[in-house]
Formats: structure tokens, C-alpha cells, sequence
């Protein structure tokens, strides 16, 4: 069985792998899986109590905090993964339309609209089975790496 067949049989979308980056923020949240497209990268994931709030219901700063991750990516993707430079969120705001339920398929659907040498804009749909249930913007400032410190 090819791990395609395998989460597909998990009820993981066709296309999407196991989420290729780790973060302490998104650790909680695992197991997180992306999609390449040619200028962005969809994050998706299967909801579980522990992205639940106190009500029961889909934590709006899980869907803020990918929304962050994944319009980041798609910015990255869309500027060719340039290794000497980063992405840091400048603004971001989120409108919430609907909410979603434990067991759905959440999905977070990037699309840069713009990229230039200091600044990237892009947008986001956010659904939970196909069903669009909050809307993401962010702009994100184009800066140099920095030099990991040892």
C-alpha cells in the first residue's frame, strides 16, 4: 500500500501528505498535512477535540494561526522557496462566516495575490468538508534570513 492509498483509506484528501514543516505552535495540532499547487500551499487537517474551545466548537485561532502558516507558504511558494529570505506576518485578519465539527476535513486554501520584493499579499478560504466557513487576508514582509545563532 503507497502512502497515497493509505491516507486516503484515513479519510485524508487525494493530494495531501503528511505536513512537511514542524513548529512547537502546530505540534499540538498534529497530525497536519499540505498540498503543493504551482503558487500555493493548501494545509488541511482532520478536527479533533483538541481544536475544540470551551463551547465545543472549532478554536477560531487554530483557523487564525494556519491561515498565518498557510498563506506564508503559499508566499514562499509563489517567490520560488528563496532560501536567503523569510516571510513575517505583518497583518492578518480573519472573518468567520460559519464553524465546523469534530471528524470534518478542515481545509485552508491559499491564493497570493501579490508578490514583490519587500511584501507579499494574500488571501484565503477556509472550509471545513468543502463548505467555506471563515476567510483569511495577510500581508507578510519580505526580510532577509537571519543567521541561526549557536
Amino acid at each position: 500500500m503507497t502512502l497515497t492509498d493509505a491516507l486516503l483509506s484515513t479519510g485524508i484528501p487525494a493530494g495531501f501528505e503528511p505536513h512537511f514543516k514542524k513548529s512547537p505552535v502546530t505540534d499540538p495540532w498534529e497530525p497536519l498535512y499540505s498540498r503543493f499547487l504551482d503558487k500555493a500551499v493548501h494545509m488541511g487537517l482532520r478536527l479533533a477535540k483538541a481544536h475544540t474551545n470551551s463551547r465545543g466548537l472549532i478554536h477560531g485561532g487554530l483557523i487564525a494561526a494556519l491561515s498565518d502558516n498557510a498563506m506564508g507558504y503559499s508566499c514562499a511558494q509563489a517567490m520560488g522557496w528563496d532560501t536567503g529570505k523569510s516571510l513575517v506576518t505583518v497583518n492578518l485578519s480573519v472573518d468567520f462566516i460559519g464553524s465546523a465539527s469534530i471528524g470534518q476535513w478542515l481545509s485552508i486554501e491559499p491564493e497570493v495575490i501579490k508578490t514583490g520584493s519587500t511584501i507579499c499579499f494574500a488571501q484565503s478560504l477556509i472550509k471545513a468538508d468543502g463548505v467555506v466557513i471563515a476567510r483569511a487576508n495577510g500581508t507578510f514582509r519580505v526580510v532577509p534570513k537571519k543567521e541561526a545563532v549557536s
